[in-house]
């Protein structure tokens, strides 16, 4: 479902310098997985959900996503593959402030080339518990349920893969594990493979699958060694 191969990525700093982030050699998922991958702030986590996610073109190598390779498209290419097959829940939400809970979930799915399923957007509002929210627009909700409805709309058009980046960073502590949970359990319900990143290794616990970014970043992995 889910395959990088000779992934690199570095950035030129104003000094003239190119600082490598990413390279990883390889990784892969299988359809219906869930994995976490955990490491320190800084290390090019979201680097690379960012380059999975077709928003960020690596330097080389391949990201192979249901059998197809984002790096061979187009900007706008890319954005149509990630519409159609991928979810991602932002760590800061990335609603649109002047449209409602459920405007929210239905422009996301207008992007895609499924047709638009209200049905399936109230489904989701009452899955995450805010059916009674659903015209409240986001400065109207508290940060957990803000939170809520960014995972309601990554789901909308049942992706192939949902890539969640620190998504209890900005919620309250009593309600981290009700967001995993609930990303957790909706994904396995739809099949969707899931790749959670977080730091926090409370968060990581509750998965079967943990993996240290240092073990598959060369990286983080020299520079762990020449430290």
């Amino acid at each position: 479902m889910l395959e990088l191969s000779d992934i690199k990525k570095s950035y030129l700093q104003p000094n003239g310098e190119n600082v490598p982030i990413l390279d990883i050699p390889a990784y892969r998922m299988d359809t219906g997985e869930q994995a976490v991958l955990i490491g320190p702030s800084g290390c090019g986590k979201t680097t690379l959900l960012h380059i999975i996610a077709g928003i960020t073109r690596p330097d080389q190598g391949q990201v192979k996503l249901d059998g197809i390779d984002l790096t061979q498209y187009s900007e706008a290419g890319r954005d149509r593959i990630r519409a159609d097959k991928l979810g991602y829940v932002f760590q800061t939400f990335n609603l649109l402030p002047a449209f409602s809970a459920l405007e929210n979930i239905l422009l996301g799915m207008s992007f895609a080339k499924k047709k638009l399923a209200h049905d399936r957007a109230k489904y989701l509002l009452d899955r995450v518990g805010l059916s009674h929210r659903s015209g409240n627009k986001p400065q109207a909700m508290s940060v957990g349920e803000q939170q809520r409805v960014a995972v309601a709309r990554a789901l909308a058009n049942r992706p192939a893969v949902l890539l969640a980046d620190e998504p209890t960073a900005n919620v309250d502590p009593n309600n981290q594990s009700q967001i995993v949970d609930l990303i957790r359990e909706t994904c396995e319900e739809d099949n969707i493979s899931l790749l959670m990143v977080t730091h926090s290794m409370e968060v990581a616990e509750q998965f079967q699958r943990i993996d240290q970014l240092e073990s598959i970043n060369l990286v983080v992995s020299q520079a762990r060694a020449n430290a």
